[in-house]
């Protein structure tokens, strides 16, 4: 990971700032003469250090602010009256306001530190690594979250494999955060049970749809792809409103294969409404499945333009699977000049074949 210096540097030049401002003060005051009266500005490197240091750090620098006001005032011959008196009390009262702040944003950072921690904690077991190799495909998984510095989101991935083949599914859940990260949950929930359960894709989906539909509230939904591949070298998709996924032929050809019509995303689908229908595209040994959530197809760069994926599927090439994502990942990060603003998920499916030493689906 590149740091950048200008950005590393910053939190060093705002440590130094109560120390820059004290320094100024005394040498303005010292130039200028007794009859200014600048003796109070001293309580400005108090005041900065509660708002950028600790406690302890506050407090040193309060007590060294102090001295120098005793200093400055005897220069200036202002405890000769109230003056020296005033600006001293000025210091100790900005001092012990610094102090208070710093530890109240102590406490705000730690606890902020611990709800980070438990959530990325609780996504990580949400998000499990999906297995490096189901039956016949060899599978490696991308995800960045679009919530500035934090690694949780609601796009959500799982690769299965099932009696009935390998299973996967893709979404991407409305909403960022905490909440999305719970809705997520529940899909994820509900497709580990079905995909083993259902014998058809069409009964998996639907058997969501009633789980996402029973626990979301409101007009929340979710977009997901579901996928099946089998023995029978094709792919089953079942889309509720999801980017399609790109199938990346040996030849280097790219298709994006879009569903015979359009359903609505989990969790919209009322009572009576047809859900989606399953299309079959074909799926060889050689060939490759993206499937990816829109904060891939949708980052934007400076010019906003939308991100070419099918121009990129040379980037998978590479002969591991997880070293061609993270290629494809940096240059997603290089067209949108830094983090996508949504979270972005990819997972890559190879297909190997059979009889290479991989199980089979079924075990």
């Amino acid at each position: 990971m590149t740091v950048n210096r200008a950005t590393s540097g910053f939190p060093v030049l705002l440590s130094w700032m109560p120390v820059a401002a004290m320094g100024v003060v005394a040498t303005a005051d010292v130039v200028a003469g007794p009859g200014v009266g600048l003796l109070p500005l001293v309580s400005l490197g108090p005041a900065f250090a509660g708002l950028v240091g600790g406690w302890r750090r506050t407090a040193l620098i309060g007590a060294v602010a102090l001295v120098l006001c005793v200093g400055l005032g005897l220069y200036d011959g202002l405890f000769e009256e109230r003056r020296g008196f005033t600006a001293m009390a000025s210091v100790a009262g900005v001092t012990g306001a610094g102090i208070a702040a710093a530890v109240m944003r102590g406490r705000r950072e730690v606890e902020l530190a611990n709800v980070r921690s438990i959530a990325e904690v609780a996504q990580r077991v949400l998000l499990r690594p999906v297995p490096r190799a189901a039956g016949p495909l060899q599978a490696a998984v991308s995800y960045t979250s679009g919530v500035a510095e934090a690694r949780i989101g609601g796009d959500l991935y799982e690769v299965v494999a099932s009696p009935h083949g390998v299973r996967v599914i893709v979404g991407d859940v409305q909403g960022k955060g905490l909440a999305a990260v719970e809705t997520a949950a529940v899909v994820l929930g509900a497709f580990r049970e079905a995909a083993h359960d259902e014998s058809d894709l069409v009964g998996l989906g639907e058997r969501l749809e009633r789980s996402v539909a029973r626990e979301l509230e409101g007009e929340k939904f979710v977009t997901a792809v579901l996928a099946e591949i089998g023995s029978d070298r094709e792919v089953v998709f079942l889309n509720y409103g999801h980017p399609a996924p790109m199938v990346v032929r040996q030849d280097g050809s790219v298709e994006f294969p879009q569903p015979p019509s359009y359903a609505l995303p989990l969790g919209l689908g009322a009572h009576g409404v047809e859900g989606p229908r399953p299309h079959r595209v074909a799926f060889a040994p050689g060939e490759q499945l993206l499937l990816f959530t829109d904060g891939v197809s949708e980052a934007r760069d400076e010019g906003n333009s939308f991100y070419p994926l099918g121009e990129r599927a040379h980037l998978l090439k590479d002969a591991d699977a997880h070293g061609a994502l993270d290629a494809l990942r940096e240059d997603l990060m290089r067209h949108a000049a830094g983090p996508p603003h949504d979270d972005a998920a990819m997972l890559l499916l190879r297909y190997h074949g059979h009889g290479e030493g991989k199980s089979t689906p079924g075990g």
